[in-house]
């Protein structure tokens, strides 16, 4: 095969030129089933080094070569080849998904320490440490690049695989973040390139803004506190011991520095490895050219002053950028004059923070309107006086709950402090004069229904559930949404322009929309294809998965995760609407909470009127999983081939209660090895002192707890 001509050769960094799934790559996979063990190895040792200079040319390069639903496609068949043929590889791309808890977070010691950085708002400071730094090592030129608003990491690398990832900590050691870091995809498993024996990089691991915004929306959507800002929601996720979560939260990674570079050689006098780059540029060019994430507004200054002026410019081009930084990093550039200046006890002399002024200013309340979300939780927002912050016009600033209204005593007319001090979303910091009596008098009641508010600590929420016209909304967005039934054309603005059309007001009224044809195609935007489209779709979506229609109903607290396990709990969509508290705490992942949560949201009566109409039309499909008991309490992992496809095995014993994992743990109890096993399982089943069974001790195990094996029609 050619070397596509969109790629060239000496850009690739993890696949040869000739592999497939490069570009226009054929997504039209053979049946898995009609594969031997090394047609499969081969494909997946493709798909993997495809994957990986795709994340290579997304993350570092900025320069995509196919669409992410084409990613996603190959993504996907990797995984598959690996399930079924147990190809186990500790540096896949897969290993990014998340999956399973941890116990704790370990401390671990760093690399080389990661000192902290001088800094200061004023010039004359940046001045002052570049006479310092002239004074020691002579005239200097400087690296300049922003200083980003993240949770700062090191990252190691043992013969170009990824082996360890930490948190700062206290400088000298800090919480061991590695499968965490993990899911980052920006943090490559394997560098390309010719990356040193032992490198040692630091990073800082943050959220883009627009992932953040969509992210915040989501949280506030299921009534929980969104993130103050990007940094909160950085640091906050990196702690989660739940892998699952961290996965899915959308981080990313900028690499800035080098900690450690080893290539096996002596060092030179200044205490340089050999490849080690001369330059604090040319380290950046090196970490990019192994793949890693690096930003593209580094620059070179020849002096202090142009320092300063590359920090005024990229303070005016601030607001544009699609991260938070909080200031710009002044490096000396060249690497030898850096050992030689050394560092302090806690920071570096070689490296200034110029930092960004803190944005607040002072602007009057004009209202306090109170918004209503999805799962009827009531936000208060200022709606203010439109005041310049930081080059952003502010007119809106959010007061979180009620209790925050009380907290700092404001109401209309009052002259507030108002910050956006490394946050995107604006807040009422302070009252600076009191123009009011007292604090705003939060409503008693829902301001789209009527409905009399209830509290919840510092929360306020409207009970009238999908009857609550706010709620009904954004009920039939998420119903429509990939997190519901996925009804295509059914996004936000279509919802609202169906309902201020009058066509759509609950749930119910969707699958009414048959009746109303006419004035869907005369709605503006639409017409007769348009409207064909999203009625197929709508059809589409009346046999649902029981798991897929709780999803869709928006209950606080049931994702798709907990939907799964209600419906494999309880099997029929009756058996759960029905289920007492204490039935609902018997059900995987369901605590005493998220049990109150659901039986309320069905005791509701506003909601049982829009459910029971909504069932009219739509008919969720029983879980035909026999939600038994037998092996409650134990945990499997399978590898090697048995006489059946490991997930039918993996349905087997969940559906009697135990646990499949695609990894060996502490909490594994059995490996159920089949013929013709990887290696990786087993070596971490014999660390873990794990007992390994092969497939008849396995069906001998099932046989005393009542369960057949293999099961009826699948021998």
């Amino acid at each position: 095969m050619s070397t596509p001509a969109e790629v060239d050769p000496d850009d690739l960094r993890f696949a040869d030129p000739d592999n497939p799934y490069l570009v226009d790559p054929d997504t039209a996979f053979a049946d898995v089933s009609t594969l031997d063990a090394d047609a499969a190895a081969a494909e997946a040792a493709l798909l993997r080094a495809a994957v990986r200079e795709h994340d290579y040319r997304y993350y570092a390069r900025n320069d995509p070569l196919i669409a992410d639903r084409t990613y996603d496609a190959l993504f996907a068949r990797l995984e598959t080849l690996e399930d079924a043929f147990d190809l186990d590889a500790a540096d896949s791309p897969t290993r990014r998904v998340g999956g399973g808890t941890l116990d704790a977070l370990d401390t671990v010691a760093h690399a080389a320490p990661m000192l902290s950085i001088d800094q200061s708002g004023e010039a004359d400071d940046v001045r002052e440490f570049d006479a310092r730094v002239r004074r020691a090592v002579g005239d200097v030129a400087y690296s300049c690049e922003p200083k980003f608003d993240g949770l700062s990491v090191e990252v190691v690398y043992e013969d170009g695989r990824y082996v360890q990832a930490a948190t700062r900590g206290d400088g000298r050691e800090g919480d061991d973040v590695t499968e965490q870091v993990r899911t980052i995809r920006s943090v490559p498993e394997r560098l390309g390139g010719d990356p040193p024996a032992e490198l040692a990089v630091r990073g800082e691991v943050f959220m883009p803004r627009d992932a953040f915004h969509d992210h915040n929306a989501e949280r506030v959507e299921r009534g929980e506190e969104p993130f103050a800002n990007p940094r909160n929601a950085a640091a906050g996720t990196l702690r989660q011991l739940d892998l699952d979560a961290v996965a899915e939260r959308p981080l990313d990674c900028f690499f800035y520095d080098v900690l450690g570079w080893d290539d096996g050689e002596a060092r030179d006098d200044d205490g340089l490895a050999p490849s080690h780059p001369d330059t604090h540029l040319a380290e950046l060019d090196a970490l990019r050219s192994f793949g890693l994430h690096v930003n593209d507004r580094a620059e070179l200054a020849a002096d202090v002053e142009a320092a300063i002026d590359y920090r005024d410019r990229l303070a005016e081009e601030r607001e544009a950028l699609n991260y938070e930084i909080d200031g710009v990093v002044i490096k000396v550039n060249d690497r030898a004059a850096c050992e030689r200046l050394g560092t302090k006890a806690r920071s570096y002399r070689w490296a200034f923070a110029y930092k960004f002024p803190a944005r607040h200013e002072v602007t009057t309340v004009e209202r306090i309107v109170v918004q209503v979300g999805r799962t009827g939780r009531l936000t208060p927002v200022a709606i203010l006086d439109a005041v310049d912050v930081g080059g952003v016009t502010v007119s809106r600033a959010t007061l979180h709950n009620p209790d925050e209204i009380e907290s700092l005593g404001v109401n209309v007319g009052d002259e507030v402090r108002v910050k956006r001090a490394g946050d995107v979303i604006p807040q009422v910091a302070e009252v600076v004069t009191s123009n009011s009596d007292a604090p705003y008098a939060f409503p008693d009641a829902c301001p789209a229904c009527g409905s009399d508010v209830e509290r919840d600590g510092p929360l306020a929420f409207c009970p009238n559930g999908l009857a609550c016209p706010a709620q009904a909304e954004r009920a039939v967005v998420h119903y429509a949404s990939r997190g519901g039934l996925d009804i295509e054309g059914l996004g936000e603005e279509s919802v609202e322009q169906l309902r201020e059309a009058g066509l759509v007001e609950t749930l119910p009224d969707l699958y009414r929309l048959h009746e109303r044809r006419g004035e869907l195609v005369a709605l503006e935007g639409w017409g007769e294809t348009s409207a064909d489209n999203l009625l197929r779709e709508i059809d589409a979506s009346r046999e649902p998965d029981l798991a897929e229609f709780l999803a869709a109903l928006g209950i606080h607290e049931v994702g798709g995760a907990t939907a799964r396990n209600l419906a494999r709990h309880f099997g029929t969509f009756d058996a759960v609407r029905d289920a007492a508290v204490a039935e609902l705490v018997e059900v995987d992942d369901i605590g005493e909470t998220v049990a109150h949560t659901v039986r309320d949201f069905f005791e509701t009566e506003q909601n049982a009127r829009v459910i029971d109409d909504l069932l009219d039309y739509v008919d969720p499909q029983p879980d035909d999983t026999d939600a038994g008991d037998a092996l409650d309490g134990l945990t499997f992992v399978f590898t090697g081939s048995l006489s059946t496809s490991r997930s039918v095995a993996q349905e087997v014993v969940e559906a009697h209660g135990a646990s499949a994992t695609s990894s060996v743990s502490g909490n594994t109890d059995y490996l159920v090895v089949g013929d013709s096993p990887g290696t990786s399982k087993r070596e971490d089943a014999a660390a873990a002192d794990v007992p390994e069974i092969d497939e008849a001790a396995f069906a001998d195990l099932l046989a005393e707890r009542g369960v057949a094996w293999p099961p009826d029609g699948e021998a």
